[in-house]
């Protein structure tokens, strides 16, 4: 089970986190989780380069190291990269040493400021720490691209109706979101477009700017 919009009372548990970007401005953050892999993420820079548009790519340090040449097109290209884990650990069933370890191995290989926790499942105690070295950043919308149990057109409804300027978008570029992925993206960035929308990268000081508020 899990929260399409993250509800204020979890944000407010995490205060030094940041859930949402606060701007009245119309402009949406979107987010990539779990790669970078050669099968998706191009396909992802390719789209959102038909929208002028940049989004933030939470990378695992494994799939970094594998295919560098992936990292190094994503920064060119003008997006942000994170860090997601060196091996995609939940954070509830991790050791602290153990996760913050994994963090930095991670860190050696993708030189952020930018930490995502996998699955969003950090305790206090690492988010504490955690947010002594880096930025942490979490979400405002879930679109459920991974969720084998809701259709392609469920997954874009997550997304039309619950965001709004400031949204921090969780989208997955990985081979188990791939078909939702392919669908869902193009219609987003459609949508709001015609909106007026801008589609931003987070950056360090728009995360210090963006701190709690979902």
């Amino acid at each position: 089970m899990y929260f399409v919009k993250t509800p204020e009372f979890i944000s407010n548990l995490f205060p030094s986190l940041t859930w949402k970007i606060k701007t009245a401005d119309p402009v949406i953050f979107l987010t990539f989780d779990d790669g970078p892999i050669p099968e998706v993420t191009p396909w992802v820079m390719d789209t959102l380069r038909q929208y002028n548009a940049k989004g933030t790519f939470f990378c695992v340090g494994e799939n970094a190291v594998r295919y560098p040449e992936l990292v190094t097109s994503l920064r060119q290209a003008g997006h942000t990269v994170g860090n997601h884990t060196f091996n995609h650990l939940n954070g509830w069933k991790t050791d602290n040493t153990e996760y913050f370890r994994n963090v930095r191995k991670a860190s050696h290989a993708l030189h952020t400021e930018l930490f995502r926790p996998p699955y969003g499942r950090i305790k206090p105690s690492q988010a504490k720490f955690l947010n002594r070295h880096y930025r942490v950043v979490m979400w405002d919308i879930l679109s459920g691209d991974f969720d084998p149990q809701i259709s392609k057109e469920q997954c874009l409804k997550n997304v039309l109706t619950n965001t709004s300027p400031g949204s921090v978008i969780v989208f997955h570029d990985s081979l188990k979101a791939k078909d939702k992925l392919e669908y869902v993206l193009p219609r987003v960035l459609d949508y709001f477009s015609a909106k007026g929308y801008r589609f931003e990268c987070l950056s360090e000081s728009k995360v210090l700017a963006g701190k709690k508020s979902a």
